[in-house]
C-alpha cells in the first residue's frame, strides 16, 4: 500500500493519507481506504483510529479529477461504487475514529472526515465543505445521507445546496467540525481526544456505534445502485465536463 501509512502508538493507529496531489482520491487510493477500514475494524488490538494527512496544507481536495476525467461511463460507475463501499466501511468501522483535519478538506476530503465520530479542525482558515454542486454534480446518494446524519438540518442548505466552504467557528456552527485546535501540537491534541474514546469499553463502543449508524448504513446500501445513474448523467453532461476540464487546466497552471 502506498497512499496510506498506518502508524501504531500502542492500541491507537494513525491512518495517514500520503498520496500525490494532496491526497486526491483516485481508484487505487479508494481501494486502499476500503482495505484499511476492513483491516482496522477486524483487528482486536486496535482501540481507536486517527485519520490524518502527511500534507501540511491539505487533508484531501476530493476526487482526483486529473485521473477521473479520462474515465468512460463504465469505469466511472465502477469507481463510484467502490467509493461508496469505502464510505460505508469507514462509517461502519466499529472503533472510535477521530479526523484530524490539518488542511483543507473539500468535496471528497470532507466526505472522508464526515465518516469519523469526531472532527478536529486546525484553527486559522482551514476550509472544509462540499462543493459538488459548484462543479455540476449532485451529492452521491450515500453522501447525502451521511451529511444528513452529521450536521443539523438548518445547515443542509448552505452546506449541500449552496456548496459553501467553512472555516474556524463557522465550521463548528454548521456541524462539519466538532472542535478547533491550534497548529502547534495539533496531532497530539487529536490523539488525546481519541484516547478519551479508546479508554472506554471497546465492545460497548462498537455496539453503541452500530446502533447509532445501522439505519443510515442500511438506507445507503438500499438505494446507492438505484441512484447511481442520476449522478453519472450529471458527471457526463457537457456543462460539467467543461467545468472539470477548466479545473484540471487550472491545476496545471498552478504547478
Amino acid at each position: 500500500m502506498s497512499g496510506i501509512r498506518l502508524e501504531r502508538t500502542g492500541a491507537l493507529v494513525t491512518a495517514r493519507f500520503d498520496k500525490a496531489r494532496g491526497n486526491a482520491i483516485d481508484e487505487p487510493f479508494t481501494q486502499e481506504l476500503l482495505q484499511v477500514a476492513k483491516e482496522l475494524g477486524a483487528d482486536p488490538g486496535v482501540r481507536g483510529v486517527l485519520l490524518a494527512s502527511a500534507h501540511p496544507k491539505l487533508f484531501s481536495p476530493g476526487l482526483d479529477l486529473v485521473t477521473l476525467i479520462e474515465y468512460d461511463r463504465a469505469a466511472m460507475e465502477r469507481f463510484m461504487r467502490l467509493f461508496a463501499q469505502a464510505v460505508w466501511a469507514l462509517y461502519a468501522l466499529p472503533k472510535p475514529v477521530v479526523a484530524a483535519i490539518n488542511g483543507h478538506a473539500v468535496a471528497g476530503g470532507c466526505i472522508l472526515a464526515l465518516t469519523a465520530d469526531y472532527r478536529i479542525l486546525r484553527r486559522g482558515g482551514v476550509q472544509v465543505g462540499l462543493n459538488e454542486v459548484k462543479v455540476g454534480v449532485p451529492l452521491p446518494w450515500s453522501v447525502a445521507l451521511l451529511l444528513r446524519a452529521s450536521v443539523p438540518p438548518t445547515a443542509l442548505t448552505s452546506v449541500a445546496l449552496l456548496g459553501r466552504n467553512f472555516a474556524d467557528d463557522e465550521a463548528i456552527a454548521v456541524g462539519l467540525a466538532d472542535q478547533l485546535a491550534d497548529a502547534d501540537g495539533f496531532e497530539d491534541f487529536g490523539r488525546a481526544r481519541l484516547e478519551e474514546f479508546a479508554d472506554k469499553d471497546t465492545d460497548s463502543i462498537a455496539i453503541t456505534k452500530g446502533y447509532l449508524r445501522d439505519a443510515v448504513l442500511r438506507e445507503m446500501r438500499a438505494r446507492e445502485s438505484e441512484e447511481m445513474d442520476a449522478w453519472l448523467e450529471r458527471w457526463f453532461s457537457d456543462g460539467t465536463r467543461e467545468r472539470i476540464r477548466q479545473i484540471v487546466a487550472g491545476m496545471g497552471k498552478g504547478r
